[in-house]
């Protein structure tokens, strides 16, 4: 189960990525934008800003997300729905995907099905976190194995910018994919959690605790807390956490 407050505790540090991603978009006078993995809706509604003219819709898996989007008052459509089932319609012009698609398994098919599906000259921007090598992550594969959650413990269920860029170009394309690395500085409060571990249980841990009774969720969680204020020493008020995302955007041909 999402939880959106959890997941926006860093808002900040998480919306950098989108507006990054979304600065690279070229289209001026786009009929429909979808953002695909809309989550809480609150980035979603900067479409809107971007694009006064055209009709946004956001999608998410989770009806937790969606039913906090939909109680605002953004000029957006909100549905729930799988990513893996949705099409473009064919006024589509703009398809935007927000650290959702690592989440998706295969969303490299979906991606070429997509492109396909999409009208002359639209614009499909992606962005996952490349981060699954990071010691967070390593630190959580290690525990998830004797913890009898391994299987929700992803490897590396995303491609490189390279990887992505050639499956784009080879469905026709134009591309430009890049990499980059945030430095978070994370703030220490004062008798709480390790910040790092509080990030985490607004994404990667989420599968993990939703598999576990309530103790072995206290004794993992304890446990990974403990690793990660090892690996991200507090300097000071703050810890600093290196975050990998990575980014595609094409065009269609066409206009």
């Amino acid at each position: 189960m999402w939880d959106p407050a959890t997941y926006l505790r860093f808002g900040d540090e998480r919306s950098r990525p989108f507006f990054d991603l979304v600065a690279r978009i070229g289209a001026e006078r786009p009929r429909t934008v979808v953002d695909l993995g809309c989550g809480p809706g609150n980035l979603t509604a900067a479409l809107a800003e971007r694009w006064p003219g055209a009709r946004i819709r956001g999608l998410d898996s989770s009806r937790e997300m969606i039913e906090k989007a939909a109680a605002e008052s953004y000029p957006v459509e909100f549905e729930a729905g799988d990513l893996r089932e949705w099409s473009p319609e064919a006024d589509t012009d703009v398809v935007v995907s927000n650290a959702a698609l690592q989440w998706v398994p295969g969303h490299d098919t979906q991606l070429t099905r997509w492109a396909a599906a999409l009208p002359p000259g639209a614009w499909l921007a992606v962005q996952v976190p490349g981060n699954f090598d990071a010691p967070s992550h390593l630190a959580l594969r290690a525990l998830s194995d004797p913890a009898g959650v391994a299987e929700l413990a992803r490897d590396a269920p995303v491609l490189d910018p390279a990887g992505y860029a050639d499956l784009l170009a080879a469905a026709g394309c134009a591309v430009d994919a890049w990499e980059t690395t945030y430095l978070h500085r994370l703030p220490v409060v004062p008798g709480g959690d390790h910040p790092v571990l509080t990030w985490m249980e607004g994404t990667a841990l989420r599968p993990v605790k939703a598999a576990l009774d309530a103790t072995a969720w206290e004794v993992f969680r304890d446990t990974l807390g403990k690793r990660l204020a090892e690996l991200y020493p507090a300097r000071g008020n703050v810890v600093s956490f290196p975050f990998r995302r990575i980014f595609v955007v094409a065009r269609t041909q066409g206009d």
